[in-house]
């Protein structure tokens, strides 16, 4: 879809424009190599997608926040790791079914905060785990 020229001879010109944002961010950002500039190419996508009208999706509003934590090298990531990121965002959209609500964001962040192993808290938990 990315290589088909039909496709762009259907959509208008703001369309278009939003469609190449996307298209540079797969092929500079995505890929195995991310572009010295990317923090550029994601504001231009944004920027782009908002000349659209649509709301902001999670993911993207996770992209945009949180562009530090990508590492250099996205191709070398394990599956695994974008496969869980997907999981838990579905989890979300089943806990919100379709609805928006600002502390959606919040709860995805604390769940992520939760979720680390490693991280010492100050109380400790009195049931046992096994």
């Amino acid at each position: 879809m990315l290589k088909d020229e039909v496709f762009l001879t259907k959509m208008t010109p703001v369309e278009n424009e939003a469609w190449n944002a996307f298209k540079t961010i797969c092929e500079n950002f995505l890929g195995n190599k991310k572009d010295p500039n990317y923090k550029e190419l994601v504001s231009n996508l944004l920027s782009s997608y908002q000349q659209l009208g649509p709301r902001m999706s999670l993911k993207i509003h996770f992209l945009h926040n949180h562009l530090d934590f990508f590492p250099a090298n996205l191709g070398a990531v394990s599956d695994e790791h974008g496969e869980r990121f997907h999981q838990d965002i579905s989890k979300m959209e089943r806990n919100y079914q379709g609805r928006w609500d600002p502390a959606m964001l919040g709860d995805f962040c604390w769940m992520l905060k939760r979720d680390n192993p490693q991280v010492k808290h100050k109380r400790r938990a009195r049931a046992k785990l096994f």
